[in-house]
């Protein structure tokens, strides 16, 4: 459990600093972009109320909270769940990026009121609207090791 644990809480930290980085120090939550390495990385200030891509807004408190309760039993869920199984370390590594991506998001719904989204790439002539962060990154990665990772065919 120690991978498990050691991975949420670098992804969190990450995900923190960064967010306060961008956020506060760089000023994006005035200046509401940053060109980087146009168009291929960009900074667009996004606070997003829903889930990804901002589907299903919960803009009133009651749907913040949800959305929180959410995460955090989802978060505990997948603990239960590899401490429950015989998982190899990937599942481990796994489970903790999918976790710490969430406790991040979760802060920033306590604390802001919505995720501070701010990553925005396109390319090859596509113009992409989304912003994503560090934590969304974390968790698309956690699930997708959670799949190829467990199973019948993957105990240690």
């Amino acid at each position: 459990m120690r991978a498990l644990f050691g991975m949420a809480g670098a992804v969190f930290v990450l995900d923190q600093i960064t967010k306060i980085y961008v956020v506060h120090w760089l000023g994006l939550a005035e200046k509401l972009r940053l060109d980087v390495w146009p168009p291929y990385l960009n900074l667009r200030m996004a606070w997003n109320r829903g889930i990804n891509f901002g589907l299903l807004p919960a803009d009133g408190d009651a749907g913040r909270w949800v959305l929180i309760g959410v995460a955090l039993a989802i978060s505990m869920g997948v603990v239960i769940w590899m401490m429950r199984g015989a998982h190899g370390v990937w599942a481990r590594l796994s489970a903790g990026l999918l976790i710490g991506g969430a406790i991040g998001n979760v802060v920033d719904r306590v604390v802001y009121g919505a995720v501070a989204d701010f990553l925005n790439m396109s390319c090859c002539g596509i113009d992409n609207p989304y912003a994503f962060n560090v934590a969304d990154i974390a968790i698309f990665a956690g699930a997708m090791g959670l799949v190829a990772f467990t199973g019948r065919d993957n105990t240690p």
